[in-house]
């Protein structure tokens, strides 16, 4: 597939900067545009000379530009052919998306903790999928609780973790968001106890029928006891939402003991809990070991943080009555996940162990990284987390939305603390994330050191 001049001109835009090279700017300006979408993998460009024309520069600052891309992977030329864009190794087998590197020359946004997509494994398994889709679309793929096939594959995750579960206790959704958006239209929360701090998106979905959240404390170091039993006493009849594996964004893992309390906290107090386990996969320990369930626990699972939030898959865990009563909801169709996104996730968790390693093994190291580089700072402290994908620092002076704000202005974007909190608080938190690359780290804590001079 051969890009024409004229058309690869309008898909690199206004490309020349005044403070680079021609040639650094038109490389920079075709890898963006390859990250866009701009221009397609796979492309042929147009020869050298046709394309300096095109652009109005020399024959050899488009050579140059070349050598760039080549070098760095982006382009691929063989003897006697075109030059053809691609997608270099390093991009396709990151742990941290484009936007949280600053590769394309705009910010390096770290506002989410989010991986890239395991690309060789995920598109194996779009192929797998692909081949074997034809009975799935001779079907009315009209909304259901899932596909036979993957709801077997998470029951049986449950089930080897000593959880026995059948398929008909798994309802599919299209993402853990989804899932409790369904679980709080289904029990129609008045009082929510929540954890103080605890991920934002699950915030606005709870406050979005108008539901009174009651926050109970954690800290890298664990869950107040005496808060969590004055939250679940607030919330008597109503809802719990926890984090209890790898907790976002605090990283801790609730000890097995803390999960005994909490279950008989809500047996006493009539409180549903919903235990989110998005993270409970991202395990860093040396000897990654599932930790016991609450007992009781209506369950969140998800595939956005071991996969790619962008495969849309997530689901529920309870019992066969209460799945049944959730696929009748009117909401349960709207937030039902797309029949081939769930053929994919099928193909990807069933054999899912060699991504985890890999996936584990860098973000182990990214972790241990970046918890040098901010060790033994008194303007901060903070515990580097069994699991997770986030450093949950305490600012000891600065408060957190200050430091957001410059740190801003090098290009760096962070999530302070308060947005974590159901009551506005923890204003001197600060959540850093370590799925960027070394070097990219390297930069943060540089940028940080910065902000946190004066």
């Amino acid at each position: 597939m051969r890009i024409g001049d004229e058309q690869l001109v309008r898909a690199l835009g206004p490309w020349r900067t005044p403070d680079a090279p021609l040639s650094a700017a038109l490389a920079q300006a075709v890898r963006e545009a390859v990250l866009d979408g701009r221009v397609r993998t796979g492309s042929e460009l147009p020869a050298e000379r046709r394309l300096a024309t095109a652009l109005g520069v020399s024959r050899g600052t488009v050579t140059a530009a070349l050598d760039r891309l080549r070098d760095s992977g982006w382009v691929r030329t063989r003897h006697g052919s075109a030059s053809t864009v691609r997608l270099p190794p390093a991009a396709a087998e990151r742990i941290a998306p484009i936007s949280a590197t600053g590769e394309t020359g705009s910010v390096t946004d770290l506002r989410r903790a989010v991986p890239a997509a395991p690309q060789e494994a995920y598109l194996a398994a779009t192929r797998r999928a692909v081949e074997r889709a034809a009975p799935l679309l001779a079907e009315h793929g009209e909304p259901g609780p899932g596909l036979p096939e993957l709801r077997a594959l998470i029951a049986a995750r449950y089930s080897r973790e000593g959880l026995p579960t059948r398929p008909e206790q798994i309802l599919v959704t299209s993402g853990a968001r989804a899932a409790l958006t369904l679980l709080t239209a289904h029990f129609k929360p008045r009082v929510a106890a929540v954890e103080i701090p605890t991920f934002f998106d699950a915030l606005r979905v709870l406050r979005g029928p108008g539901t009174r959240l009651v926050g109970s404390r954690v800290t890298t170091d664990g869950w107040d006891l005496d808060q969590l039993k004055a939250a679940f006493t607030a919330a008597r009849g109503h809802l719990a939402y926890l984090v209890p594996d790898f907790h976002n964004p605090t990283g801790a893992l609730m000890p097995q003991h803390i999960r005994r309390t909490v279950a008989d906290l809500a047996a006493r107090s009539q409180v549903t809990i919903v235990a989110d386990e998005t993270m409970r996969d991202l395990d860093l320990r040396d000897r990654p070991e599932p930790a016991p369930r609450i007992r009781g626990a209506v369950l969140i699972g998800s595939t956005s943080k071991a996969i790619w939030a962008g495969l849309r898959i997530g689901w529920i865990r309870a019992t066969t009555p209460l799945i049944s009563s959730l696929q009748s909801h009117p909401l349960a169709g709207p937030l039902s996940a797309p029949p081939m996104q769930q053929l994919i996730a099928a193909e990807l968790l069933g054999d899912l162990e060699p991504v985890l390693h890999r996936r584990r093994g860098e973000l182990r190291r990214q972790r241990d990284h970046l918890g040098k580089l901010l060790a033994d700072d008194n303007r901060w402290h903070f515990t580097v987390p069994p699991g997770g994908l986030a450093l949950w620092l305490h600012l000891t002076a600065t408060p957190a939305d200050t430091i957001v704000e410059r740190v801003g202005k090098s290009g760096v974007e962070l999530a302070p603390g308060p947005r974590f909190a159901a009551d506005a608080t923890l204003t001197h938190h600060l959540r850093v994330p370590y799925t960027p690359p070394l070097d990219v780290l390297n930069r943060v804590a540089t940028v940080l050191d910065t902000a946190c001079r004066d």
